[in-house]
């Protein structure tokens, strides 16, 4: 109801423009005819009565023929010329059915002597480019409605990455990782109190990216694997001997500019659906580096896909989001079983140079 109620406005709006501007057109006509003349011809009046009615009628079909073709605006290259061999086509029909009609009707002087080809030459220059005005405005309304829509979608794209960033944020700042973390500081202060302050330090880290994550679209990939670095630091109080980390990592990429904490929930993934569930444990490889114009960050762990790996899961639609954002279809996100228990969790990005 509410689509076919739009529908219908819309509809409505375009015949309000459409009535009301040849409507204006003919009474813009009569007043400067009555300016000049002082008096209206009731033949002159019939036939610009005629044009109008066939203005509508024609233009109406133009619109037709322009949403059946696809010339709606924007305009392609190739499609330009298509238009203006539509526009010409209309604007001569026009002209030949309202001279065929005027002089079929008789609504011409006789005194003037003139056969039909003269009046369609007559009618072509002198009423066709009403039809050109019409095409201009036309396109012109709607190349305005376009860069409406557009900034009211970059709008709700931006408000939709807030959303995002602020969901992203909020996983970032897990209960279950704080508390472990703070009961394995917990259990150091009095053991090793070096390194709970040095816990401490790094889990303070973790907090602040986590709340500055959202005052930039990007972070240098090196900014990034600090955090990750403090991550596993705090994980490897917990796991101990259970975790073991590799570095892959292309020191060129470094500079690179990435998603911010993106690579420390691939990361944290990873933990949580892979190295915890094994008594054994297992290990986490990050890769840095370029192939074919690209970028790829690659976190491989130990682990299979059937180990609650979901692919609706927050950690992996946040990155797909957030990837598509910023890159469109020019980034993707890979999750897949590599042999031996591996799973690998792979984004693909361009390098800009």
């Amino acid at each position: 109801m509410l689509l076919l109620w739009a529908m219908k406005k819309k509809l409505s709006a375009y015949w309000i423009c459409q009535l009301g501007g040849w409507i204006f057109y003919g009474l813009a006509i009569l007043f400067f005819v009555y300016s000049l003349d002082k008096k209206l011809n009731p033949l002159f009046t019939k036939r610009l009565i005629l044009i109008i009615v066939l203005g509508l009628i024609f233009t109406h079909l133009f619109r037709f023929l322009i949403h059946k073709f696809k010339l709606t605006p924007p305009i392609r290259s190739k499609s330009l010329i298509w238009l203006l061999i539509l526009v010409a086509s209309i604007c001569v029909t026009f002209s030949f059915v309202s001279s065929t009609f005027i002089q079929w009707l008789g609504w011409f002087d006789p005194s003037l002597k003139g056969d039909i080809l003269k009046r369609f030459i007559f009618t072509l220059i002198e009423e066709s480019p009403i039809i050109f005005v019409w095409s201009s405005l036309y396109y012109i309304w709607h190349f305005v409605e376009a860069d409406r829509k557009d900034e009211v979608n970059k709008v709700k794209l931006e408000g939709l990455v807030k959303e995002l960033e602020l969901k992203t944020i909020k996983s970032h700042i897990n209960p279950h990782f704080i508390f472990n973390s703070l009961n394995s500081i917990r259990a150091l202060v009095d053991e090793n109190p070096e390194r709970a302050r040095t816990a401490i330090t790094e889990l303070s880290n973790i907090l602040r990216s986590s709340m500055q994550a959202e005052k930039s679209e990007t972070s240098p990939l090196e900014k990034e694997l600090g955090i990750v670095k403090d991550y596993l630091a705090l994980e490897y109080i917990r796991f101990e001997d259970r975790l073991k980390v590799e570095y892959d990592i292309d020191e060129e990429t470094l500079s690179e500019p990435v998603p911010p904490m993106m690579l420390q929930t691939l990361v944290e993934n990873a933990i949580k659906h892979g190295i915890s569930k094994r008594i054994n444990g297992g290990f986490v490889r990050i890769i840095s580096r370029f192939n074919n114009q690209q970028r790829e960050l690659i976190v491989q762990s130990t682990g299979t896909l059937q180990d609650n790996y979901k692919s609706e899961g927050f950690g992996v639609s946040s990155t797909q989001n957030r990837l598509h954002l910023m890159y469109g279809t020019a980034a993707k996100f890979e999750l897949k079983d590599l042999s031996n228990g591996i799973v690998e969790a792979k984004v693909i990005m361009p390098f800009i140079q």
